[in-house]
This record gives C-alpha cells, structure tokens and sequence, in this order.
C-alpha cells in the first residue's frame, strides 16, 4: 500500500543558524537540537542559505557528536538511581549511539528515536525490539494502534507495522505519501507548487524535515507539520493526503489535533494558529480560525489537554504561555521556570511537563487558572528534546495517583522518572525561585494579549 521515494527534499533554511536564540550557548548551536528558530534571528537579520539541503553540511550533522555507530545490538545500560523519596529517578539508559530526538509511550512499550537513524522499542526498561530508516534521523514518533508513524529529517513520514504473531517484530510499511500516489500526482502539473530554493515540488511531498506529527482523536487522521512552514493532511485508511496548507511564514516547529475539530501549529515565525477542520465529503477542508501569540522569539513546543480547555505554548525565551478555552480562547498567563528554550511540553489531566534546552524539566499542577511548579527533574546534562507521561500502573498502591514520565536528550539519554500528583519538592522549587523570584509559579495574563483574526489560507491542491 505504500512505496518509498527516495528523492532529496531542498531548504531554503540555512543549517548554521538553526538556532539564533541569544540565550542558547554556541555548544547547543553546534549540537543543533533540530528546532528551527530562524525568525529569532542574530542581530536582527534572518538568515538564508538557498543552496543548502536540509541538514547538509549543518553543524548537526558536523559535529563530532553525531558521528553514529552501525546498526547492532544495544549497549544501552540501565542505572538505578534513586536519590529523590519524592520524585524517583527509576532509571536511566545511555548509549552512545546518536541524539535522542523523539519518543512515544503505548502500553509497556517505550519508542525512541534518534540521528542514528534507529528506533529501539524498550519494555521494563530493557530493549525488546529495534529497526532502523533508510535515511533521515528520527524527529518524531506516533503510535496509532498495530501502525507507528516517524517524521525525519529528510521529509519522509515513514510507516512501520507491527507483527500480530511477534510484538517485537516491526515491519516497513511503506512511506508517505505512496510512491503510487507521487506517480499519479507527478502527471498533472497543477499538482506541482514552488519549494525550497524556488524548485518545483508536489504539494503532496514534504520539501524539509518532519518536524512533528499528530493524531485526530479519533484515530482516523494523521497531521504532519515541516520546515517547509505546511501542515498536511492524511487519511490513515488509504494513506491519501486530503489537504496540504501553508500556514506560517517560517519553520512549523509543533502541531496538536484537538477536540471538535481543532488543530493549533507553532512556528519560528512566533505565532500560534489556530485551525477548524471541517467535512467535505471524503475530504477535510482547514480554515484559519485566530491567531493565539505573535512574538519575536520562535515558538518551539505546543501541548493541549485532553478536553481542550487549555492550550500550551512554549518558546525560545525559555516561557510557557497558556490560554483558557471556555466561551472563546482566551489568555491565562506566562509559567516562568525554564531559563532557555523550552523543547518539548506535555499536558496530562492537571499536570503539565516542560522540558527545555536549560537541561532540565518542570513539573507543574494546575489548579483553576493557577499553575504551581511541583518540582523540578534534574540529571540531564543536555538538552531535553522529548517528553512522554502517563499514569503510573502502581498508583492504588500509594494512595496517591503518580506519574511516570520519560525524558529523551542531546546527551543521548533517556531517563525515567516517577512524579507524584500533590508532593512538592520545596528544595527544587526553591531553587527555581531564587532564579525567577515570586515569578517561579504562573503568572496571571494582564489580558494585554489579544487575539487577531486572519483571512483562512487555502488548500494547495
């Protein structure tokens, strides 16, 4: 049902300057943790290489760092550490195999991806299973049943099948969108739209990295967002692509499907969009609802709560907007606890995880419009790119609920970590505010954020 192209997607974004945030140190810069933040740019100048290929010659692929080893058997080994009553570090698995860019939890099973181009698949935190791309690290990872989904570096949205007879066996499906689909597309010029560099693409083909992947609730479709600044569209029953947008000007960096037909993508160019899907037969049509945040600095990392009722917004100044969702969207305030860029958020009942480019991740309980900073993870010793939670399977046990969260870093880490639901560290909060002072927990809005409305950008077909 799928097929593979193995063609070679141009950037007009130039890798040296994949990030541009005063904040990030130059040995961040050189590691490049791979979210564009072109629009932050140095000394005001946007910069542009036009010739260079995503990736190509970046400081990324480079670096000393990222130089991989070849596919094998894992030498990852798991350390226990448990320094913290509170907030326990079950475990850590370290390998020197590449940058960890992307995880996803389901079940037991635990999927992480890297520059390696490997996604290893670990049950108890020991490895059970592992396969490995053609080409393009691994920036995301989205599980939807039997079928995982990894965006790459190279554009390519590659599908992986699980076998019924062996959990750990995992099959190459094929590549979105189908090489069958590209060949159809590919005789109709109306099908070909300007890429990266002015050169001619299919507006059914990424034209840069797949930066982030999303899932309706559902299940049915599959939201893939780029640094070729699209969002598209794809129905999972036949792998079509139904709609591709082109909704920022700068690097899409986050995508999140929400309830009742939502959508909300973050970009370098630092805004929020939001976006209202509607039926149109067998198709989907988006239409440009608001914009949320316009704001110098990139915004790097999205999250939203199962009901919708609050959006996350983190960014390259290191803060985590949010805005409450009752009539209308409406901003609730600034949580301060990061002193760098923020990488990654999750949103999980009351509880809201910010991992940041500072090294390390905060932890945060929502109360009403109030949002208190639990504790703050510490133990990575460099940039937490990823973040996955759910609910730890134990929790009856201890009469309060917990929260088992994973963490995947530049340092080429992942660590484990058990948070309770109401326990405050105060030695870690305190520390945060000495930094931040009584800024350290949310700050409520001054309502100075409005919301601008904007004509809906349409389909590229």
């Amino acid at each position: 049902m799928f097929g593979e192209d193995n063609s070679i997607p141009r950037s007009k974004f130039g890798g040296n300057m994949a990030h541009s945030d005063p904040n990030i140190s130059t040995t961040v810069i050189e590691d490049d943790f791979a979210m564009r933040n072109s629009s932050a740019s140095v000394g005001g100048q946007a910069f542009y290489d036009q010739g260079r290929l995503s990736g190509e010659g970046s400081p990324m692929t480079m670096s000393p760092w990222n130089q991989t080893s070849t596919f094998g058997k894992s030498s990852w080994s798991q350390v226990e550490e448990n320094n913290d009553p509170q907030n326990a570090l079950i475990g850590s698995l370290t390998r020197e195999e590449g940058h960890i860019y992307s995880l996803a939890a389901s079940g037991e099973l635990l999927y992480t991806g890297s520059d390696s181009k490997n996604i290893r698949v670990w049950k108890n935190l020991k490895e059970y299973a592992a396969f490995k791309s053609s080409s393009g690290l691994v920036k995301a990872i989205i599980i939807s049943g039997e079928r995982i989904f990894t965006g790459h570096q190279d554009g390519k949205i590659r599908v992986w099948k699980v076998s019924q007879k062996n959990s750990s066996d995992h099959k190459r499906a094929g590549t979105l969108p189908t090489l069958k689909d590209i060949f159809k597309s590919s005789i109709n010029p109306s099908n070909y739209v300007e890429g990266r560099g002015r050169r001619r693409a299919l507006w059914i083909k990424h034209s840069d990295a797949v930066s982030c992947l999303s899932l309706t609730e559902d299940k049915l479709l599959l939201y893939s967002a780029s640094w070729d600044r699209t969002l598209k569209v794809w129905r999972i029953a036949d792998s079509k692509c139904l709609e591709s947008l082109n909704v920022h000007d700068d690097a899409v960096n986050s995508v999140v499907a929400s309830v009742e037909g939502l959508v909300f993508t973050g970009s370098a160019d630092g805004t929020v969009k939001v976006w209202k899907r509607e039926a149109k037969g067998k198709a989907t049509k988006h239409t440009l609802v608001e914009s949320l945040l316009k704001q110098d600095c990139a915004v790097t990392a999205l999250a939203v709560t199962a009901d919708g009722s609050v959006v996350y917004c983190g960014s390259s100044d290191g803060m985590v907007n949010f805005w409450e969702r009752k009539e209308k969207l409406t901003h609730g305030g600034v949580m301060k606890g990061h002193k760098l860029t923020v990488l990654c958020l999750v949103a999980v009942e009351s509880m809201v995880f910010s991992g940041s480019a500072d090294k390390t991740i905060c932890v945060w309980r929502r109360e009403g419009a109030t949002h208190t900073c639990l504790t703050v993870l510490t133990g990575h010793t460099g940039p937490v790119k990823c973040l996955a939670v759910e609910e730890d399977s134990e929790s009856s046990k201890t009469g309060e609920k917990q929260w088992i969260a994973y963490s995947g870093s530049l340092d080429k880490s992942i660590k484990v970590w058990r948070v309770p639901e109401m326990t405050m560290d105060r030695n870690a909060v305190a520390m945060m505010q000495q930094q931040f002072g009584n800024d350290a927990d949310s700050v409520p809005s001054d309502r100075s954020f409005t919301s601008s409305r904007e004509p809906s950008i349409s389909k590229r077909s």
